[in-house]
């Protein structure tokens, strides 16, 4: 899904939302080597990154033609600060949800940029007529977790174990979820 382009002002700084473009593939390649790489929480080490970019320009095409997909990027002062994406499910009973996610590189972090993103991505969920929006979140990640339960994210569930680094360490992961819209309480 394609939407129109937002600018905020955040922190006396702009802050403008898009939508990928085939043009970003390059830069969206060395985003993903250098956020999973900069952090833990994410579910793929930097090596594991091996897109080619006509495999993420077809990537980005595919988001784009979707009804219910979208990847959103956020640029500070026109500086790429990270990325946000909501990904519907498309069977009949599922198609009420979608799962979000958001990485950004870490020097734009607890600035309130993913809080941002993701208060667009609640907004064009609830404007898709989405239900419920779900998350996984590595259960270590304390800053991520406080801002999804500021958002209004509930903890549903754990799967420990979900993610095993190189050294032998594993990190459970938190399920979490929102409702949206009509017969939910909001």
């Amino acid at each position: 899904m394609v939407v129109a382009p937002i600018t905020r002002e955040l922190n006396g700084r702009t802050l403008a939302l898009r939508c990928a473009e085939e043009k970003d593939a390059e830069m969206l390649l060395k985003y993903l080597k250098t956020t999973c790489g900069e952090t833990p929480w994410l579910a793929r080490g930097p090596e594991e990154v091996t897109m080619t970019v006509e495999e993420e320009k077809a990537f980005i095409r595919g988001q784009n033609e979707s009804p219910v997909n979208l990847m959103l990027l956020a640029f500070r002062d026109g500086e790429h600060a990270g990325n946000a994406s909501l990904m519907g499910f498309s069977t009949v009973r599922t198609r009420h949800r979608a799962q979000v996610a958001v990485a950004l590189y870490q020097k734009f972090t607890g600035q309130g940029i993913g809080a941002a993103l993701l208060e667009e991505l609640i907004s064009i969920a609830r404007q898709k007529g989405l239900e419920q929006l779900e998350l996984e979140v590595a259960a270590q990640n304390a800053g991520a977790i406080a801002l999804y339960k500021k958002l209004g994210f509930e903890i549903c569930g754990t799967l420990p174990r979900n993610m095993k680094y190189p050294d032998g360490n594993y990190a459970d992961v938190l399920y979490m979820a929102k409702p949206l819209g009509e017969g939910n309480g909001e």
